[in-house]
């Protein structure tokens, strides 16, 4: 029963140590994939782009439009389809 009991304290310990799954980067191919549709939609330049775990969708920082507004981009990570975009202020 001793056993029992460290091995199940033992494994709450480990997965209480293991960091919750991350946001990154795109891959080579979708981020080509994604600088695609951001030229196609009249953006010029942008800064960080990652997948966000929680929704998932690809985020874009600061991606600036020709008109020089910076805008925080959400795209759908099948489509590529920008979801969400909130001017930057």
């Amino acid at each position: 029963m001793k056993t029992l009991a460290a091995t199940i304290v033992l494994g709450t310990a480990l997965l209480a140590a293991t960091p919750a799954a991350a946001d990154r980067p795109p891959s080579d191919a979708e981020r080509a994939a994604i600088e695609r549709v951001l030229r196609a939609n009249s953006f010029v330049s942008w800064e960080e782009i990652e997948l966000d775990d929680d929704g998932p969708r690809w985020e874009v920082d600061d991606a600036r439009g020709r008109d020089g507004r910076r805008y925080d981009l959400k795209l759908h990570t099948g489509t590529l389809r920008i979801v969400r975009r909130q001017l930057d202020r």
